[in-house]
């Protein structure tokens, strides 16, 4: 495989990996902003429990201080492509600054973890429902 494939490979690994956090950042608002408006659609339980454990598996890597899948696999596809870090093309630069933050571990952690309590909270007010 060529290095441009790797490349265009890495692009979409990154874009796939902000959109698992749009999904856990932008679901939790989407849950909380329409169950004020009084949007059924945000407690079907199919994406309540998605929604779950997105959030979930984050929290978990983070306290077992597991690297992120997506990560590893960008970088992997990064170096066969014959890059370093995040330089390069636009989608790898503006996604790259979006979605990793220089901080201590626990920083993350702390923050997952809260964020989950969130999740769980909006969980236990607006209970998903089935057959809605």
């Amino acid at each position: 495989m060529q290095g441009a494939h790797y490349q265009w490979l890495a692009d979409a690994v990154l874009v796939l990996h902000a959109g698992y956090i749009f999904f856990v950042v932008g679901g939790l608002l989407l849950i909380v902003i329409g169950n004020l408006l009084g949007w059924r659609f945000v407690n079907r339980w199919w994406f309540r429990l998605l929604h779950l454990a997105c959030i979930g598996i984050v929290v978990v890597e983070a306290w077992l201080g597991v690297t992120c899948p997506l990560t590893t696999l960008e970088v992997w596809l990064r170096v066969q492509a014959g890059q370093e870090g995040y330089g390069g093309g636009f989608i790898e630069h503006w996604l790259g600054r979006l979605i990793f933050f220089e901080a201590p571990a626990w920083v993350f952690t702390l923050a997952y973890t809260g964020f989950a309590a969130l999740v769980v909270a909006a969980w236990w007010r607006w209970p998903p429902r089935r057959g809605d």
